[in-house]
Order: C-alpha cells, then sequence, then structure tokens
C-alpha cells in the first residue's frame, strides 16, 4: 500500500470504519484478509455479527468435490428430454442428442 506522496510503503491495516467515531480502526496486528479486506480479530465478519469466529482447518471434506451434484445428474436427463423431442432445443443439439442416445443404446 502506497502513501499519499507516492512513494512510500504504508504497513497493512484494519480496513473496518467505525461510523459512531468517524475513523477507521487502522490497527496493525493479527489482522486476516476477508473479502471486505484486511480486518483485525474485533472487527472480522463473525465478530461483528456476535459470533465465534471458524478455527483455522483444511477447509472443506475431501470427498466434498467428488460427490455428484445434482446438476450433473440433470444434464442426463435434458438430453433425453432433447433426443425424445419433448424438450426443445436448436436443431443441432437435437441431432447431437439423439445420435448420443443411439451410442448407448
Amino acid at each position: 500500500m502506497t502513501g499519499p506522496r507516492g512513494g512510500e510503503q504504508q504497513p497493512p491495516v484494519c480496513g473496518h470504519w467505525i461510523g459512531p467515531e468517524r475513523r477507521y480502526c487502522l490497527a496493525e496486528e493479527a489482522l486476516r484478509p476477508y473479502l471486505t479486506g484486511l480486518r483485525c480479530p474485533l472487527h472480522t465478519p463473525a465478530a461483528l455479527a456476535g459470533r465465534l469466529e471458524t478455527p483455522p482447518g483444511s477447509g472443506l471434506p475431501s470427498g466434498a468435490w467428488t460427490t455428484p451434484s445434482p446438476q450433473a445428474a440433470s444434464a442426463v436427463f435434458d438430453n433425453k428430454a432433447i433426443a425424445s423431442g419433448k424438450r426443445r432445443a436448436a436443431p443441432h443439439t437435437y441431432r447431437a442428442a439423439q445420435a448420443a442416445q443411439r451410442q448407448r443404446e
């Protein structure tokens, strides 16, 4: 982050706006990045909502990305509907769906 004069570097700070005091927090310690910017422990989204902070960890479980989604399953049904003519589609999509159905049979 550069200063108002251009050249000097300023340390990262908490960017939370404290409305009643009409100023930014500007804390420099224990900052964590959030979508809203860097925040100190007092001004994290969870702290502002009155909840406990989520403990740091590995994130989503390993199987989260291998679970088939309902959208992936619906694509198969849509292709069947397009091939049967029950669902409208562009002529080239209709022909491709029919060809795919013939290959499966």
